[in-house]
C-alpha cells in the first residue's frame, strides 16, 4: 500500500522582508494535460512585509484552507494591505473569498481584464482594486517600490508580472514553472528540472508563442536574480539557460510551415482545457497553433489568424442551450474567411445538453468543410482519458495536413545523388522488431519499434528511439514504466500488422491480443520471444525523436528456440 503524503503549506524567507508559500501536494491536482506527469505540485504564493505588507499569488481551492490556516496561524492577516494577482481564475476566486472575510481591509492589485473577472468570481463583496496597466507603482517603503508588467495570452488575458527592484525578485505567476512537488525551494542543480519545465512550456506556453515572446521581450527589461514562479521551483541557478531555452522553443513554434487556429471560449475552464490537450497534440506533431481566446481577441486577429492557417479548430460551451457570443461571431468570421478546403475540428465541454457543439458541427458540415476528427463532446470536467483523447486527435488532425500538403506537392525526378547513397546506406542498420507496450492508470499505449539497442551493461539498461507524433510518447517520461516485448522471427507478422495499423484516438491497442500483466503494470504479449520491463530514466530530443534511456529491471525468455525477429530497411529516411 503507497501513503501519500498530506497536503501541507511550507514557509520560508527567500529575500529581504520576503516570504514563500509553497502549498503543496504529492498527488495530482488536476485532469489537466499539464499535470499529466502525475509529479504533485506546488502552489507557490509570496509575503513582502515591510511598512505595507502585500500577498502575491494566494492559491487555489484545493489549497485555500491550509493555506489560510498558515496565515492564521503566523498572524500574517493581521497587517494585510494588498493582494496581487498574476491572474484571475473561478478556482483562485474560492481562496480570495475566504480571505476577504478574515481580512475585508485588503486592496487586490491586478491588470484590467484581472479586475474584470475578479468583480465576476465574487459578486456579491465590495472590492477595493488597484487596476495596473504597466506604468503604476506600488511603494511598500523601504525600497519594496513594485512594478507591474502586463504580460497577456489568449489562455490568460489579465496576466500580470510583478517586479521588486529591492530583492530584485521577478514574480513570474504562470511563466517558467513546472509541476513538481519536492522540498527543494530552489533550483540547484537545475538540470534535473529540465524535462519537466519542457513539458510544462510544451502544454501551456507552445500554442501561445507569439505572446510568450512578447512577454520575455517585456521582462528582460528588469534587472531580476530570481524568476518567483506560480509553480515548482524557483528559479536561480538555471535563470539564464531556461530563459533562452524558452526563446528557443517559442522560436521553433514560430518557424512551423503549417498552422492551425485554435479558436474557443470558455466559461468554467473546461473547454479550455480540452483546447490545451488538442493544442498539445498538434504540436507534437511538428505543426504551430495559434491559439485564440475568443472573449478577448478582436475581430481582425481571428480574421488574420484563419486565413494563415492550414486549418482550424473551434470549442465552445453551452450556456442556455446555446454558444455564447464571441463564439459565434468567429464562426461567421470563419464561415466568411476559410477556404472549403481548410480542414475543420469542433469541440466543446457542457452541463447538460451541448447544443452548441452540434450548432458549430452543422454550420460547418452544411458548409462543406471537412473534419480532421470527429467532433469532441465532454459533459462536466473531463478526465485523464478525455484529455489522452483530445491529444490524439489533435495529433491526427495535424498529421491530416501534412499528409495533404504532402499529396499537393509535385515529385521531383532527379537521378540518384549522394542523398539518396546515404539513406541507402543508413537503411542497412537494422533492429530488432519489437513492440512497447505501457500502461499509467486509465491510459494505455503500444507501438511498433526497430529503433531499439542495449546501452549499458551495469545497470543493464536500453535505448529506444520514439517519434514526437507518437501518442505513446506522453507515457515515456522520467518514472515511468513499460514493457518491451521482443517479436519472434517466423512469428511476427500477426503482431506486426496488428500494430502497424492506424488507431482512432483513445482507441484499444489491445483488442484482440493475448496478453498478461507484468509486475510493473504494463502488457505482455503472450505470443512474443521474449520481454523486459523497464523503468524510464531519462529522455533526449534528437531531431524529430526523443531517445528514450531505460533500465531493466526484470524480464523473460518465453520462447527458448526463437530467433529475434529483425527489420530490414531500403532507405534511412523512414522505418
Amino acid at each position: 500500500m503507497t501513503l501519500v503524503k498530506p497536503r501541507d503549506v511550507q514557509v520560508l524567507p527567500i529575500g529581504a522582508d520576503t516570504t514563500i508559500l509553497r502549498s503543496r501536494t504529492w498527488e495530482k491536482l488536476k485532469f489537466e494535460i499539464e499535470y499529466a506527469l502525475g509529479r504533485g505540485t506546488t502552489a507557490n504564493s509570496f509575503l513582502i512585509q515591510s511598512d505595507k505588507t502585500a500577498l502575491i499569488d494566494p492559491p487555489g481551492e484545493s489549497f485555500t484552507e491550509i493555506f489560510l490556516a498558515a496565515l492564521t496561524q503566523r498572524s500574517y492577516l493581521d497587517k494585510l494591505d494588498y493582494v496581487i494577482l498574476g491572474h484571475v481564475n473561478p478556482n483562485r476566486g474560492v481562496t480570495l473569498k475566504a480571505l476577504l472575510e478574515l481580512a475585508p481591509q485588503i486592496t487586490f492589485v491586478c491588470s484590467n481584464p484581472g479586475a474584470i473577472a475578479l468583480r465576476a468570481a465574487l459578486p456579491d463583496h465590495e472590492l477595493n482594486i488597484l487596476v495596473m496597466r504597466g506604468e503604476e507603482t506600488l511603494d511598500l517603503g523601504k525600497g519594496h517600490h513594485l512594478q507591474f508588467i502586463p504580460t497577456p495570452s489568449p489562455r490568460w488575458p489579465d496576466s500580470l508580472c510583478t517586479y521588486d527592484p529591492q530583492t530584485e525578485i521577478l514574480y513570474t505567476d504562470k511563466l517558467f514553472g513546472a509541476h513538481i512537488c519536492a522540498d527543494q525551494v530552489f533550483d540547484e542543480g537545475w538540470t534535473t528540472f529540465n524535462e519537466d519545465r519542457r513539458y510544462y512550456y510544451d502544454c501551456l506556453m507552445a500554442p501561445h508563442a507569439r505572446q510568450v515572446e512578447t512577454a520575455l521581450d517585456k521582462l528582460s527589461e528588469f534587472q531580476a536574480r530570481l524568476y518567483a514562479t506560480g509553480h515548482g521551483p524557483l528559479v536561480r541557478y538555471a535563470l539564464i539557460p531556461l530563459t533562452q531555452g524558452y526563446r528557443q522553443w517559442n522560436q521553433q513554434q514560430q518557424s512551423q510551415d503549417m498552422k492551425v487556429a485554435l479558436i474557443y471560449a470558455s466559461a468554467y475552464g473546461n473547454t479550455a482545457t480540452l483546447a490545451q490537450a488538442l493544442a498539445r497534440g498538434i504540436t507534437k506533431a511538428g505543426v504551430g497553433v495559434e491559439s485564440i481566446n475568443s472573449e478577448v481577441a478582436e475581430p481582425a486577429e481571428i480574421q488574420e489568424a484563419v486565413e494563415k492557417s492550414a486549418g482550424f479548430i473551434i470549442g465552445s460551451p453551452t450556456l442556455g442551450g446555446h454558444a455564447p457570443t464571441p463564439i459565434q461571431t468567429a464562426l461567421g468570421i470563419v464561415l466568411s474567411t476559410a477556404a472549403k478546403t481548410k480542414l475543420a475540428g469542433v469541440f466543446g465541454s457542457y452541463g447538460w445538453s451541448g447544443e452548441a457543439i452540434d450548432l458549430l458541427e452543422g454550420k460547418l458540415r452544411d458548409a462543406g468543410y471537412q473534419f480532421g476528427f470527429d467532433p469532441i463532446r465532454v459533459k462536466f470536467k473531463p478526465t485523464d482519458v478525455t484529455l489522452k483523447y483530445c491529444e490524439e486527435a489533435g495529433t491526427d488532425f495535424a498529421q491530416a495536413l501534412k499528409k495533404a500538403k504532402k499529396a499537393r506537392t509535385p515529385r521531383q525526378q532527379t537521378s540518384e545523388s549522394q542523398t539518396d547513397r546515404t539513406e541507402q546506406a543508413v537503411g542497412r542498420i537494422v533492429g530488432s522488431l519489437c513492440i512497447v507496450t505501457t500502461k499509467q492508470g486509465d491510459l494505455t499505449g503500444a507501438m511498433l519499434a526497430s529503433w531499439v539497442s542495449q546501452a549499458t551493461f551495469n545497470p543493464p539498461g536500453l535505448t529506444v528511439a520514439v517519434a514526437k507524433d507518437r501518442a505513446i510518447e506522453s507515457l515515456m517520461y522520467q518514472g515511468g514504466q513499460f514493457v518491451l516485448n521482443i517479436l519472434a522471427q517466423g512469428q511476427h507478422l500477426g503482431l506486426m500488422k496488428h500494430f502497424l495499423k492506424p488507431f482512432g484516438p483513445a482507441e484499444d491497442r489491445f483488442a484482440g491480443v493475448a496478453t498478461q500483466e507484468a509486475e510493473n503494470g504494463c502488457p505482455i504479449l503472450n505470443d512474443a520471444l521474449a520481454y523486459v520491463e523497464c523503468s524510464v530514466r531519462n529522455r533526449m530530443e534528437c531531431g524529430d525523436h526523443w531517445l528514450i534511456y531505460a533500465v531493466v529491471e526484470n524480464g523473460k525468455l518465453l520462447q527458448a528456440n526463437g530467433v529475434t525477429a529483425v527489420h530490414q530497411r531500403k532507405s534511412g529516411s523512414h522505418y
